[in-house]
């Protein structure tokens, strides 16, 4: 069972081509606190002659002051490094732990299994092909077991072993096993989990763990290891699909163009037809290069550098794929998020999504709910807490190439990073659903009106300026709810309209008691409310009127996108910075108490975030100028654009 062998002594070069040969599992060991996790994998190294003689009298001294088990030897400081992981008998970090076998390589991830460390628990896992859930025999399913079962399907970790721990301590009973066995496949049976093994084990005395055990003759399968050496895991490495994400494109002189990177999954050889991907140019590959040299193929999980026949653009955060295999391309899509900060979730909040090298900015323009990991219900929520996983529709600023989590976890897969203190606060994956509300985000949609063409008026726009005085604009007030938006627009109307000039209002609030009737408040709903009234308002504009627009209109992309469909040269932005505490003690509807409550969802200032416009035409601090005062600055930016 060592990782000893006969060649070590005879032939060096032999072992070591050996060695390298052996195929690799990558598992991790998780569970509820103290179900002996790290005691576990502390038996698996001594079994296996991994722990060196002065690591062991290390152990055997720090048995003394920090151990568990009494006289024994605990094998659980041999993977608990931190003083306080010693101290409290827990395992707070993911410490990862290498050996190796005759048939194979092993890395090992021991993940904490306290709830707090959960987001610990999800980095452990989200590179390895194998899961030992353990279970307290004494305990049972807890619900940390059935949070970190969720997490491996989750994950897409395929290959399962349910190992019931302690045994020793209930009397090597059967019945135990067995009813414990009942109630995980019973809570199971609604995940997505293709391969279980079930396995009594005793990790403090080492029944089960690398032979079989006399004291559980019940137990026909088996031990722990043999298992872990021989479960085939060849089928779960996708190489149908050929992605090749681009890291980083080498020049080294003015003949040599080369795309660096790591194949995330697929077979490339020497000649096969490729495809750069937003760009879709079309080349073949000339060479695969390595640091041992050129190779005819290669294939996923290997690290090489393509060179291609043409010259064709692409670069770091590109991807290259075959023409008749490609990959989703789309700035949109349904994922579960696993959240990992301490600040919570923001729906509509700018963050940027790191997906294989290419880094793009983007928002959650929806959280669709929160999974309640004891029951596995989804639960309508505004926001995800630390360590809580919920289902989304992300919507980014750029496209990218993506599969789904569960065909390609390299492609499928995303961290969400925050913008202003780099920290990553997300893990995301990919589902295979379209965003249910897609279909609602219009701005620049074609396909409808493919055979439409606009009518012109027999009059003029000249005409019209002429006749009234005036030229045609649309003024956006923008602001948090409670920062004056209506009042302003009403006493600006009544201004304009006594000096003699054609002016109409839009009001957010009168728009969704007609044609936006339908809409909700999600960010997807907003934009989409928003894109309905600049139409509106380019049609009053057209017909020579100015339109004061009244609306929230969180988003600053959006506002963007209004100001492109009505015309940059007659779209004002008027910014109300009332600052939010000011917008609360103005509320008499009581709308920031029920997003505070959580009856209102993505409200902007609470649980969504809202942009201040980047460049705005003018800014009226309304919570220290009067109404008239704002009225004036409006009408004199007016006078300043020629508009009167």
């Amino acid at each position: 069972m060592s990782h000893q062998s006969s060649l070590i002594a005879s032939d060096i070069d032999a072992y070591l081509a050996q060695h390298e040969r052996k195929e690799l599992l990558r598992f991790i060991t998780c569970g509820s606190v103290d179900d002996g996790k790290s005691t576990l994998i502390g038996r698996l190294f001594y079994e296996s002659k991994m722990i060196y003689e002065d690591q062991l009298a290390a152990i055997r001294k720090d048995t003394s002051r920090y151990g568990t088990t009494g006289e024994d030897v605990d094998l659980a400081l041999f993977t608990d490094g931190l003083e306080d992981e010693r101290q409290q008998g827990i395992t707070i970090d993911v410490a990862y732990r290498y050996f190796s076998t005759d048939r194979r390589k092993f890395i090992i991830a021991d993940t904490p299994g306290h709830e707090q460390y959960t987001r610990n628990m999800a980095t452990g896992a989200s590179t390895a092909d194998l899961a030992i859930i353990l279970v307290d025999a004494r305990h049972g399913v807890l619900a940390q077991t059935k949070r970190h079962s969720f997490i491996v399907s989750l994950l897409g970790i395929r290959h399962i072993v349910v190992a019931i721990n302690k045994m020793d301590i209930v009397g090597y009973d059967q019945a135990v096993f067995e009813k414990i066995k009942a109630d995980y496949i019973d809570f199971a049976s609604r995940l997505d989990l293709p391969d279980v093994h079930f396995m009594p084990i005793s990790a403090l005395k080492g029944d089960n763990v690398v032979t079989n055990s006399p004291n559980m003759p019940w137990h026909s399968g088996s031990p722990l290891m043999t298992l872990l050496e021989t479960v085939y895991i060849g089928s779960d490495r996708n190489l149908e699909d050929f992605r090749f994400p681009v890291q980083v494109v080498l020049r080294p002189n003015l003949d040599y163009r080369g795309f660096a990177g790591t194949i995330a999954s697929g077979i490339i050889r020497r000649g096969d037809e490729v495809m750069s991907l937003p760009s879709r140019k079309k080349s073949r590959v000339k060479s695969i290069v390595t640091f041992d040299g050129e190779l005819d193929e290669a294939f996923a999980p290997q690290s090489v550098t393509l060179t291609l026949e043409d010259e064709i653009d692409s670069s770091r955060g590109d991807m290259l794929v075959r023409p008749g295999n490609v990959p989703k391309v789309d700035q949109r899509f349904e994922a579960m998020v696993v959240w990992m900060a301490e600040e919570p979730l923001v729906p509509g909040r700018q963050y940027l999504f790191k997906q294989t090298s290419k880094v793009v900015p983007g928002a959650v323009s929806t959280l669709r709910y929160r999974v309640d990991i004891n029951t596995l219900h989804s639960q309508p929520a505004p926001t995800l807490a630390l360590n809580e996983i919920g289902r989304c529709t992300v919507t980014l600023t750029s496209p990218i190439a993506h599969d789904t989590y569960r065909r390609n976890r390299t492609t499928g897969g995303f961290i969400m990073i925050d913008r202003l203190t780099n920290a990553t606060v997300a893990a995301g994956m990919i589902l295979d659903r379209e965003a249910e509300d897609a279909s609602t985000d219009h701005w620049g949609r074609s396909d409808s009106a493919e055979h439409l063409h606009a009518e012109q008026s027999g009059v003029t726009l000249a005409e019209r300026e002429a006749r009234f005085g005036q030229k045609p604009a649309t003024i956006l007030l923008t602001g948090l709810t409670g920062s004056g938006k209506s009042t302003l627009a009403k006493a600006l109307e009544r201004k304009l309209f006594d000096m003699g000039r054609g002016v109409v209002i839009l009001d957010g609030q009168n728009m969704r008691l007609g044609i936006s009737k339908d809409l909700g408040f999600t960010a997807a709903d907003r934009s989409e409310n928003l894109r309905r009234s600049v139409e509106v308002a380019r049609l009053f504009n057209d017909a020579g009127m100015l339109c004061i627009a009244a609306f929230v209109a969180p988003d600053d992309a959006v506002r963007r996108k209004a100001a492109d469909r009505v015309g940059t040269d007659r779209f004002l932005v008027v910014h109300l910075s009332a600052p939010v505490e000011v917008c609360r003690t103005r509320d008499t509807e009581g709308h920031y108490r029920l997003a505070d409550e959580g009856e209102l969802t993505n409200f902007p200032g609470v649980s969504a975030a809202y942009e201040e416009p980047s460049e705005p035409d003018l800014v009226l601090p309304t919570h220290e100028w009067p109404v008239g005062r704002c009225v004036d600055a409006v009408v004199k930016l007016l006078e300043s654009r020629g508009v009167i």
